[in-house]
């Protein structure tokens, strides 16, 4: 009898862990997708826009920012949460434009996006130069 009640209140106890374990994980990663570090604006020529993952699809971009004509691009990659604005900029690849976003660090799984930037909406969009550069007449 002595060794039951010990059995049963060593499983319910374990339950009791397992159950707080899984409930700080859930607040812990509330808590880095709600707080945000950091948000601000990028500006640049959207070069690539997809959809990727192989269990958890997540819309992921690259935007080139271009600093001075002739010298390689930096290249800043960003993650969109928002279906309608994924299909925004998947329209808008090739173009220039600004975008704003919020930067969510420690999020523990990929399943919420590769980066740690989430671009939440679009400010401008406009026709990018064939040629970064002064314009030859």
């Amino acid at each position: 009898m002595a060794a039951a009640s010990f059995a049963q209140r060593a499983r319910i106890v374990g339950v009791i862990g397992l159950g707080a374990i899984l409930g700080a994980l859930l607040l812990y990663t509330w808590a880095t997708l709600h707080f945000e570090y950091s948000n601000g604006e990028r500006a640049g020529v959207l070069q690539k826009f997809s959809r990727k993952g192989w269990v958890c699809k997540t819309d992921e971009g690259e935007l080139a920012l271009y600093v001075v004509a002739g010298v390689q691009p930096e290249i800043w990659t960003f993650t969109v949460r928002d279906a309608a604005l994924a299909a925004q900029l998947s329209a808008a690849v090739g173009q220039r434009v600004q975008l704003h976003y919020v930067e969510h660090r420690g999020v523990p799984s990929s399943c919420f996006g590769e980066t740690r930037y989430f671009v939440d909406r679009i400010n401008a969009i406009s026709q990018a130069p064939l040629a970064i550069g002064p314009e030859v007449r």
